[in-house]
């Protein structure tokens, strides 16, 4: 069963694709939308509760698209925040601020940054598996 969702899900992206459907939605002569969606922290892969999340979201920019907007959709991601900086103090082996400190705040945030760009390959692929 699941072998054969995939394959009709994994179908219907290459048919998508290659008819252009995901850029027809954004014709350079329609009138544009924008919506500034709040990025997710993308410090893990993602899970089933963001595909929810951000169908939600999705709905205003769809619906606008269908009204004749053209609306981009660009993703951004939460490279700062307390999920990000706990994976970093448990990788650097953190108990507090003060061992953040003498570790260096710079190389710190360095790697909160770098941690997000381990799974953007994971939600860009999520992205495109739920259609947006």
């Amino acid at each position: 069963m699941e072998s054969t969702r995939m394959k009709n899900e994994q179908d219907l992206l290459k048919w998508w694709n290659a008819r252009g459907i995901p850029a027809a939605s954004v014709e350079r002569d329609l009138p544009p939308y924008v919506f500034f969606e709040g990025p997710p922290t993308a410090n893990g892969k993602p899970g089933i509760h963001h595909v929810a999340a951000r169908s939600f979201k999705d709905l205003y920019p769809r619906y606008q698209t269908m009204r004749g907007h053209r609306v981009l959709r660009r993703a951004g991601w939460d490279t700062h925040g307390l999920p990000v900086e706990v994976e970093i103090e448990k990788k650097i082996g953190s108990k507090g601020k003060q061992d953040i400190e003498r570790y260096g705040i710079a190389e710190f945030n360095r790697m909160c940054r770098e941690s997000v760009f381990n799974y953007i390959g994971d939600w860009n692929k999520l992205t495109e598996r739920i259609g947006f």
